[in-house]
């Protein structure tokens, strides 16, 4: 799994739609740090969510709590935002959550489309700290995600023929100047995130594009910052920035895809 926003949404749809306990949601949490604190990011907020005006209150706990109250709709309301620079498409604009949320590139809209909600977006505060900051949405946007799963897994595979395309040929050597294989951290980093569980509860065929989705974004990742490689010239590196930003953007397509479909499902189920 890929991120704390993304484990929220799931493990919280999958309770809210009656498939898993609250410990199953504090377990899945625990995974990214031991510690969750819980923030309201103005004095409004605090009011409206009933948290703390200053400072912040502890326990992932809270986070269902916040969920419950907002989202009557047993998990229709909670959407996965992925936004990046250039694609903002799913955040209500103008808004303190938006802002957060693209620094971030991360965060999780709770309520009904046209209704108040909460926005939430998850900040390292340490080694074993996690804080969410809460934010109230005045109205949550209608976020449209097209397709189904059908398209998010059409989406993917198509990401998985270009990423090889666009990366081979293109050298790689070491800080050192050495040529290195970097097979073996595109594997480390899967398994780092294949180590977050998924609800029983969600379609196989959404893990499947989700897991997919984390062997592509891997790859990229090595890709990017090279983790000790740099691309074997000026050019090179050049071409393969501008092939790994529409790549990054169909690993975010996918994921929030398959979120919202499996969402979709499991409230319906």
């Amino acid at each position: 799994m890929s991120s704390p926003s993304l484990t929220l949404t799931v493990w919280a749809g999958s309770w809210l739609s009656g498939h898993a306990s609250p410990d199953d949601v504090i377990d899945a949490l625990h995974e990214w740090a031991p510690m969750h604190l819980v923030g309201a990011h103005d004095a409004a907020t605090a009011s409206a969510a009933d948290l703390p005006d200053k400072g912040v209150a502890d326990g992932a706990a809270l986070l269902l709590t916040l969920i419950r109250r907002v989202d009557s709709a047993a998990g229709a309301g909670l959407h996965l935002v992925l936004p990046a620079p250039g694609d903002v498409r799913s955040l209500p604009a103008g808004t303190a959550f938006a802002s957060a949320a693209l620094a971030a590139g991360e965060g999780v809209v709770v309520g009904a489309p046209g209704t108040p909600g909460l926005g939430l977006v998850p900040v390292i505060e340490g080694p074993d700290v996690l804080r969410w900051n809460v934010f109230t949405l005045p109205a949550v946007p209608e976020i449209a995600v097209d397709g189904g799963l059908g398209a998010a897994e059409f989406a993917i595979r198509e990401a998985v023929r270009d990423v090889a395309s666009a990366l081979s040929g293109i050298p790689t050597v070491g800080t050192d100047g050495r040529r290195t294989d970097p097979r073996t951290e595109i594997a480390e980093k899967v398994a780092e995130l294949a180590r977050h569980r998924y609800p029983p509860s969600l379609p196989a065929r959404a893990v499947r594009v989700l897991d997919t989705a984390d062997q592509v974004a891997a790859i990229l990742t090595v890709a990017g910052r090279g983790g000790g490689l740099r691309a074997g010239s000026v050019s090179a590196a050049t071409g393969r920035e501008g092939a790994l930003q529409p790549l990054w953007a169909a690993v975010r397509e996918a994921r929030t895809g398959a979120v919202a479909a499996a969402l979709r499902a499991e409230h319906h189920h």
